[in-house]
């Protein structure tokens, strides 16, 4: 994929860009979040996205936050419209013992995080994030050919023109490298639903 199209939104202070590899060295105190439950609203964190009016496609990465080592160290794929309206998916470092993989799915200003435990010794993980009109799916794989979907969400505002990428981010005093490769955009992977026809 042609990532000169690709474009900052909070552009980091450091970071290496060249062919097929991206690392993003976060900031302390960078986040994206908003409102629910903890009332506050975070949005600070480096968005690295090309944009598209495409309906139907996915985009696949590789992260790797092999040096991740605090607590909500976070990097992965994003949808980042503005705001208040955007998804991520990432893993997020908790302790020696687990991490949290999850997703955060944002419409009109509130969040919404759903996650899993998954051991702390998983340092990579690829994800695709798919689009089908103003629907969207994501999903984790650890090697990048058997993937699990995450989260199926429909975005209020992502029905038009839509930005996506990648992003990096340390809520707390921390920052870590956070490594991409892989980048790729393919037909849609997620498939035309064959059950129960709409109503």
């Amino acid at each position: 994929m042609n990532i000169s199209q690709f474009q900052w939104t909070r552009e980091p202070k450091n970071y290496i860009l060249k062919e097929g590899y991206m690392e993003i060295t976060t900031e302390p105190h960078t986040d994206l979040w908003q409102r629910t439950y903890y009332h506050f609203r975070n949005d600070n964190a480096p968005v690295f996205q090309t944009e598209t009016e495409e309906k139907f496609f996915s985009f696949i990465v590789k992260t790797d936050f092999s040096q991740s080592s605090h607590r909500f160290d976070q990097c992965g794929v994003v949808m980042y419209l503005d705001s208040e309206n955007w998804i991520k998916a990432s893993v997020e470092y908790e302790n020696e013992e687990f991490q949290h993989l999850g997703s955060v799915v944002t419409n009109h200003g509130y969040s919404d995080w759903a996650t899993t435990a998954i051991p702390a010794d998983v340092r990579v993980m690829w994800y695709r994030f798919s689009r089908r009109e103003d629907d969207y799916c994501i999903e984790c794989s650890r090697d990048g050919v058997r993937f699990s979907q995450m989260r199926i969400c429909h975005m209020w505002e992502g029905g038009k023109r839509i930005r996506f990428g990648i992003y990096a981010c340390s809520p707390e005093a921390s920052s870590f490298p956070a490594v991409f490769t892989d980048m790729r955009i393919t037909e849609c992977a997620w498939k035309a639903h064959e059950g129960q026809q709409p109503d």
